[in-house]
């Protein structure tokens, strides 16, 4: 769970803004909106030890319940390389501001799942860290 000293309703903003979560994104190279509001595509990278990942990833928002939940979609494909996965952000306000409790899963197959498999997860747990300390940082600035 990650605490925000700021209202639901600003964290909210944020995070249902694409270039705003893709700004604070580790590897992010570039954004496009698809369907404002609904999808966009983000092309970016992230080192696995000594392989790299870069991918053209499309992000869309599948449910959104406003200051209280929202879920996403990810597929995406890079060289011999797909991901999918699905991720969940529940918003409640606290005494300390905004609680977020964050649930997600990704899938990775192809060349990179068999060459970096074991790299994967403390990967994607750094990149959340970052991701979520960037957020709280531009919220409450």
């Amino acid at each position: 769970m990650e605490l925000v000293d700021a209202s639901r309703g600003q964290v909210w903003a944020f995070l249902t803004d694409a270039e705003s979560v893709a700004s604070c994104t580790p590897g992010v190279e570039s954004i496009r909106i698809l369907e404002p509001g609904k999808r966009f595509e983000v092309i970016g990278g992230v080192k696995l030890g000594t392989v790299g990942l870069r991918a053209k990833t499309v992000i869309e928002w599948t449910d959104l319940v406003e200051l209280e939940l929202a879920k996403m979609k990810i597929r995406g494909r890079g060289p011999g390389t797909m991901i999918d996965g699905t991720s969940e952000i529940r918003l409640k306000e606290v005494e300390e501001g905004t609680a977020l409790d964050w649930q997600g899963s990704v899938q990775v197959r192809g060349t990179l799942a068999a060459l970096a498999a074991r790299l994967l997860k403390p990967v994607t747990e750094r990149v959340l860290r970052e991701f979520f300390a960037e957020m709280k940082a531009r919220i409450e600035a």
